[in-house]
């Protein structure tokens, strides 16, 4: 899209996608199914490639700490040995809500080199037939990164024109590509990301939330009242602007959850109003070194979960 496009797209423009209702140009099926209104709790899931000392345990392992922790479910990676994630899951009862693709850093859909983008998508497909044997709803999508080299608008593209190669499987399967917002310098805007995710016109593509991630530069109850329905899946993570401005950046990540500046009753509140429901799944940025895995499962992530669900 281009940047005179973009402007064109006016106040009017800017109101509908606030709203939901999408700009005149966007055909109606680009709305996501409407989800039931959820009643003030939501399932907890943890993703498996934030597991404390994780090369110190073998997938099953895994999950029974998770499961001995409190949680309903497990957010893996793509590219894992199927039968050793289907025989935990059979193993523990934990659900499988969503898969991460695990390719999209390496080979972005965004590369100027066809060869790497050929790579990135057979690595969404990978995630795609795994999301499918998990019984997952969804597969996590980094869609690209803006940096010295590739520029915003061919990000934009690019992205778009591989994601759309993608969709007719993601529907055959029954799986949403959501996408994810992450410091790619890309999608800074939640009208932005809404309209991103309209122009595919599929309700196979959506959004997955990651509420630590937009403290940085953005208020994540502001994003979750524009995105509405869009949004597929949240990721709970904190952020703290004031060891970011203290310490660096990154050290922003290193906080405990309810430690942050996430403003856990207006999320809440946000998710409530636009009927989300389903799992919220823990992506922890830090975890103090003298915690044991099991204590920092239950008592620093699952317990405190269960805190924030109540609120709203």
């Amino acid at each position: 899209m281009k940047r005179k496009e973009f402007l064109k797209i006016g106040s009017t423009g800017i109101a509908a996608l606030a709203t939901g209702t999408g700009l005149a140009n966007v055909s109606k099926k680009s709305q996501l199914k409407s989800k039931p209104v959820f009643e003030g709790t939501l399932k907890k899931a943890y993703m498996l490639d934030t597991f404390p000392s994780r090369n110190d345990f073998s997938t099953l392992e895994k999950f029974r700490m998770l499961h001995a922790a409190g949680f309903d479910g497990v957010e893996p990676g793509s590219g894992l040995p199927r039968e050793e994630v289907l025989a935990a899951k059979a193993d523990t009862g934990l659900e499988i809500p969503s898969v991460c693709v695990s390719t999209h850093w390496n080979s972005p859909l965004s590369s100027p080199d066809g060869d790497v983008r050929k790579a990135g998508l057979e690595g969404v497909e990978i995630a795609l037939h795994d999301a499918a044997e998990y019984g997952a709803s969804t597969i996590l999508l980094v869609p690209g990164v803006v940096n010295a080299d590739v520029s915003y608008e061919d990000v934009y593209s690019r992205s778009q024109e591989e994601i759309r190669k993608l969709i007719p499987l993601a529907e055959e399967l029954g799986v949403t590509i959501a996408i994810e917002n992450v410091w790619n310098h890309f999608l800074l805007s939640p009208l932005e990301a809404a309209r991103y995710v309209d122009e595919f016109e599929s309700p196979n593509v959506g959004w997955y939330f990651d509420i630590g991630n937009i403290i940085n530069y953005g208020w994540p109850e502001q994003w979750i009242e524009i995105l509405g329905s869009r949004i597929a899946m949240i990721h709970i993570k904190e952020f703290s602007r004031q060891k970011r401005d203290e310490e660096g950046l990154w050290r922003g990540f290193r906080v405990n959850i309810l430690e942050g500046d996430n403003n856990w009753q207006a999320i809440m509140a946000a998710l409530r109003k636009t009927g989300y429901s389903g799992y919220g799944i823990a992506e922890p940025a830090y975890r103090p070194d003298d915690l044991p895995p099991d204590v920092f499962l239950k008592e620093f992530v699952a317990d405190r979960m269960d805190e924030i669900f109540e609120m709203g």
